[in-house]
């Protein structure tokens, strides 16, 4: 695989996941459980929505057709998408949500500290910034996690339902290809596999202090390296890219 065609797809993975999952988290304004909570889950939302700009910026300037980071993320199909499977899924309760976050979180948390060290200037720069970031949502993520599940009897049961029924999604993010093989050859991308014991001491430990039973591997989501989605990505893109499609080239 060329290199030039290996950074665009991987600027795309970053850029997708953090796009979905801010549009998904932007549900929930209004309909936080509490107004500091409110605050919070927009505020998350508009970090992963900046995040999703600066990669989709480069990623532009990589691909070379003259495109913005609005071309790239309102005028695809969910078959041109790669973000997490997880971070498409539908917000359910809070605990889902927070269950959600939390598993995402972890993951990105440690994929950016390694990707600071990325040979990529501009890839090291957007993990250095977003980095930052991810370090609070890990924070806020997991502290629910574990005021949730070592709470009430309802509590607990609600966020072990929601780490039973996401667990399965939770192999899609340490998927590769050949993208990864490339990028790994030029000190560009991170080892997956480097980072998925980094992950799951994290996920064990916060679970153990949520009193939360980690659920066994079986079958596991795959599919988004493809652009294989479920069918929750195209309803929430008809939303989200609706403006944009229906008056092409609209500001503000």
């Amino acid at each position: 695989m060329e290199l030039k065609d290996a950074l665009y797809n991987y600027c795309l993975r970053m850029g997708d996941t953090s796009l979905i999952l801010g549009q998904r988290l932007a549900e929930w304004i209004s309909q936080g459980p509490t107004l500091e909570e409110d605050i919070a889950l927009t505020n998350i939302s508009l970090d992963h929505i900046g995040q999703a700009r600066t990669i989709y910026t480069y990623a532009a300037e990589v691909e070379g057709k003259g495109r913005s980071e609005d071309d790239i993320a309102y005028l695809r199909s969910e078959r041109e998408y790669f973000n997490f499977l997880m971070a498409e899924l539908p917000n359910g309760n809070f605990a889902d949500t927070m269950a959600r976050q939390f598993l995402t979180d972890v993951f990105m948390y440690h994929f950016y500290r390694a990707l600071v060290n990325s040979k990529d200037e501009r890839v090291a720069a957007h993990a250095a910034k977003s980095l930052k970031e991810v370090t609070y949502h890990l924070r806020h993520s997991g502290e629910w996690v574990v005021r949730l599940g070592d709470g009430t009897d309802e509590s607990h049961a609600k966020m072990q339902k929601a780490i039973d029924e996401l667990w399965m999604f939770t192999g899609d993010l340490f998927e590769m290809n050949e993208v990864d093989e490339t990028l790994i050859e030029f000190g560009i991308a991170v080892n997956l596999n480097e980072i998925k014991p980094l992950w799951d001491n994290t996920v064990n430990e916060v679970f153990k202090r949520a009193t939360l039973t980690r659920p066994e591997d079986g079958y596991m989501q795959t599919g988004r390296l493809d652009a294989k989605h479920t069918e929750y990505l195209g309803h929430i893109l008809s939303d989200m890219q609706y403006l944009q499609r229906t008056i092409p080239g609209a500001k503000w």
